[in-house]
């Protein structure tokens, strides 16, 4: 009789002690990321590191070039990526059956595209939007192929949100004569922010973080672009250029991603911070 509640609590106290070590695990590993990155590339930043063109190569100067082209990049793939992936997530929560094959088969598709390594959607986007589409190395078309990278993470992420919505409040509208679209702008958008500013932040890690994608689309070089279809270089990519192929490189390396990063948490700063405006208004 008391062999059950034993092994009960040796089983909690097991999974507690393995999500604590996993916890320590992901802060050590992040802090100490943080500190050899900034150890290293605290010294090479300065106020004209974030104004100026990168001299020779990128071993001295700035990044501002890099800094214009990756926020450019960045706001176009959330302006293509973002009405797609809510109007695609209200579609498979609101309007299809999980048993219906379309979607399975859309299901499907997006589990497949988002198991597609970088850089074979580089090379996809290199063919249809370089090429095909003849828009060339620019940003439009780095920003095309990171929307397409993101959409699968944006579609899922935000579908969840939508279904784990009681499904009370989907009677309660209808009992009160609400519409559709009255319904799930008013009721179910607002209660699933949260979840949609959470794809937004993982979607935004993805598109700064990733080179391979942008090094056959976007382009290389170290200049400011004169618009969207004029080629740039990411902070990714710059650093990836400085790290591999810049003899003395480093330094400037570890300042560019060490900036990359901060601008990470300053994006998911704000972006909680708008969660958390959102929820209480939706609350009250």
């Amino acid at each position: 009789m008391n062999a059950l509640p034993t092994n009960n609590n040796l089983a909690d106290t097991l999974l507690k002690i393995a999500s604590w070590a996993s916890g320590i695990f992901i802060v050590l590993f992040f802090g100490y990321l943080l500190f050899d990155i900034t150890v290293n590339g605290f010294s090479r930043i300065d106020f004209s590191f974030f104004y100026e063109s990168p001299v020779n190569a990128g071993r001295q100067g700035g990044i501002a070039p890099m800094l214009i082209s990756t926020l450019l990049i960045l706001i176009l793939c959330l302006c293509i990526s973002l009405p797609i992936g809510i109007a695609s997530a209200i579609y498979l929560a609101e309007y299809t059956n999980e048993k219906q094959w379309f979607s399975r088969f859309i299901r499907r598709c997006l589990n497949i595209i988002s198991g597609v390594p970088s850089i074979v959607m580089g090379l996809f986007g290199y063919a249809f939007f370089v090429i095909a589409l003849k828009l060339g190395f620019s940003l439009l078309s780095g920003a095309l192929t990171l929307a397409a990278m993101v959409l699968p993470l944006l579609i899922r992420s935000i579908e969840d949100s939508l279904r784990a919505i009681p499904q009370s409040y989907r009677l309660n509208a209808h009992a009160l004569g609400l519409s559709q679209w009255r319904m799930i702008f008013q009721i179910l958008l607002p209660m699933a922010s949260q979840g949609i500013l959470l794809a937004v932040i993982l979607s935004i890690g993805r598109a700064m973080a990733e080179t391979a994608a942008l090094l056959y689309t976007s382009g290389y070089v170290m200049r400011t672009p004169d618009s969207i279809m004029d080629s740039g270089r990411s902070l990714s990519v710059h650093i990836f250029d400085l790290s591999m192929n810049v003899p003395g490189g480093e330094p400037s390396a570890y300042a560019s991603a060490l900036t990359l990063i901060v601008l990470l948490l300053i994006i998911n700063t704000i972006t909680a911070y708008i969660s958390r405006i959102i929820k209480n208004r939706s609350i009250k």
